[in-house]
């Protein structure tokens, strides 16, 4: 007899999801599925979010990780509402996590909620959160063929970061190759090239947010 366990695992995720999903809509609340590797700048990139956009959104995250509060309260120095979930192990965040976090947020007085899945470019693709958007960082440093590797995540997301641009003279890193690569995966969705550390294209990344934000217009 063959135990479908995954399957069920999904599909009961996915129920908490949709009411995940219903409830930020009602209350008119935007929320990124940020996802990444370990080491890829997930927390300099919300910081970033944050100083670009904080003043016109009100803004909170959701952290995720397996153990620690290090992001968590790096971001709360920034008089941003924080959340940690620590996952004791689990290499991703599910969507019973996020509601349990969701409870302890002022949705009516929210505009976006960042959450930082745990750092991993498998399993966090295949859990939807009922999150709005989901958004991957590709750092220069894991290489140009990243996409070949873990496909399903490029083919999930709504916005590719490309960070550590900075570091392009000294990584192996073909940005045209990266691009074509992601454009067979996932036609047309958009690539921003972004340095946290000498600030090229955040910018471009606020005002994604910002549009993304926005209340929609009857």
């Amino acid at each position: 007899m063959k135990i479908e366990v995954k399957k069920n695992i999904l599909a009961s995720n996915d129920s908490i999801a949709t009411a995940n999903r219903e409830l930020l809509e009602q209350n008119g609340v935007t929320m990124i599925n940020l996802m990444a590797s370990p080491g890829a700048g997930k927390t300099s990139v919300i910081i970033k979010a944050i100083e670009g956009a904080g003043d016109e959104l009100n803004m909170a995250v959701i952290e995720g990780d397996i153990a620690s509060e290090v992001d968590s309260l790096t971001i709360e120095a920034m008089d941003t509402t924080a959340l940690q979930i620590n996952t004791g192990g689990a290499c991703h965040l599910t969507a019973a996590m996020i509601s349990s976090a969701l409870e302890h947020l002022d949705l009516a007085a929210t505009d976006l909620i960042i959450i930082e899945n745990v750092g991993n470019l498998v399993c966090p693709a295949e859990f939807d959160l009922g999150e709005t958007a989901r958004v991957m960082i590709a750092s220069t440093a894991e290489g140009h063929d990243k996409p070949y590797k873990y496909p399903l995540i490029f083919k999930e997301v709504d916005m590719v970061l490309v960070n550590k641009i900075d570091l392009l003279p000294y990584c192996d890193f073909d940005m045209d190759r990266f691009r074509s690569i992601v454009a067979e995966l996932n036609p047309g969705v958009e690539i921003i090239e972004l340095s946290c550390t000498e600030g090229t294209g955040t910018g471009d990344w606020s005002r994604w947010l910002l549009k993304s934000a926005a209340p929609v217009s009857g």
